[in-house]
């Protein structure tokens, strides 16, 4: 494997992408997002490319997000990076979703944050037995970014606001029952998917490997989350939550009672929203979130304690959902001077 952070080749009709930063779980980089953003622009266009695939080196991950620590040190700095990833991030993720083509997403070990980004929103998407879905970021002081604005309140029922605001992880089945994928097949098999795509249309190429639909452990969890996640704040999810006195009730209520509450109170009205915008406005909008983060403290705390020292104590500021006023979650929401567009 190259030491280059991200490669492209053509094997037949198929165009396919490797992010290559096994180490760092095949974390994006700005650099990684802008050759993508150029590879895939080409393709688009060449018609010798039928099909485009991406999937991540080394074993553990597709790609377990954006290089975090590269944003949290420009946020501290002042420079530019950490606006120019998240904008260029965003165009990437409306470009794959916009692809005219067919884009097949195979999706193994962690999938988080960026990973779901340049996964999630293709046309294709393969998930296997190591497969590990989540939108961790009210966790780190973020939200649920890279589309979750879109795709999140468009799952059954209340499901997506209860992974935007605990970080739930899925699995495979999960992932099929939801329709976040369209395919389950076994890791073993992304080698012969690849060879097979190189070969035929997708339809065709991961029929041959897809395996059949197993139970899933969400579906049983259906009705609770559709009970306790109904309410119209955060402090509502979490009042009927304590008021059912089961395990599941307890540990989800001590687990959203970990996430910054800045970061609930944003995750719940963004994804609100997000039922009644378009996918390029929704990226608009997080776009303007993300532009407050920066400003603020709660991501650099989230960071510090989970990445950097990992004490796993992070001390937010406001510290109760009580003490975050509407006034301050309506800043993160008001358009920006110059608002963000898909098309640079």
């Amino acid at each position: 494997m190259s030491d280059e952070e991200i490669l492209f080749e053509r094997r037949g009709g198929l165009g396919l992408v490797t992010l290559n930063r096994p180490k760092a779980l095949n974390a994006l980089t700005l650099g990684m997002v802008r050759a993508m953003t150029l590879q895939l622009k080409a393709w688009a266009k060449d018609e010798h490319v039928k099909t485009v695939a991406v999937r991540g080196a080394g074993d553990r991950a597709l790609c377990a997000g954006g290089d975090i620590r590269a944003l949290y040190e420009s946020g501290k700095t002042g420079t530019p990076y950490a606006s120019d990833f998240w904008s260029e991030e965003y165009r990437l993720n409306t470009l794959i979703k916009e692809f005219p083509k067919p884009y097949v997403a195979l999706m193994h070990g962690i999938v988080m944050g960026g990973g779901v980004g340049v996964a999630l929103h293709g046309s294709h998407r393969v998930a296997c037995e190591s497969t590990t879905f989540a939108m961790p970021e009210t966790g780190i002081g973020l939200f649920p970014d890279v589309g979750g604005t879109f795709f999140l309140p468009r799952l059954a029922g209340r499901v997506g606001l209860y992974l935007g605001l605990t970080g739930a992880r899925l699995k495979a089945a999960d992932l099929r029952h939801l329709g976040l994928v369209t395919h389950v097949a076994p890791f073993a098999d992304f080698e012969a998917i690849v060879a097979a795509l190189a070969e035929t249309g997708p339809d065709r190429a991961l029929r041959a490997y897809a395996e059949q639909p197993q139970d899933a452990p969400i579906e049983a969890a259906m009705a609770e989350i559709d009970a306790h996640f109904g309410g119209e704040s955060v402090e509502e999810i979490l009042a009927s939550l304590d008021a059912d006195r089961s395990d599941w009730a307890r540990a989800t209520a001590a687990t959203i009672r970990t996430k910054s509450p800045t970061s609930l109170k944003i995750a719940f009205r963004q994804i609100m929203a997000g039922r009644r915008l378009p996918f390029r406005d929704c990226m608009a909008l997080e776009f303007r979130i993300t532009e407050r983060v920066q400003k603020g403290h709660d991501f650099y705390e989230g960071v510090r304690a989970t990445i950097l020292d990992k004490d796993g104590a992070p001390q937010w500021k406001p510290a109760t959902l009580e003490d975050v006023k509407p006034w301050m979650i309506d800043d993160y929401f008001t358009p920006l001077t110059q608002e963000w567009t898909a098309d640079a």
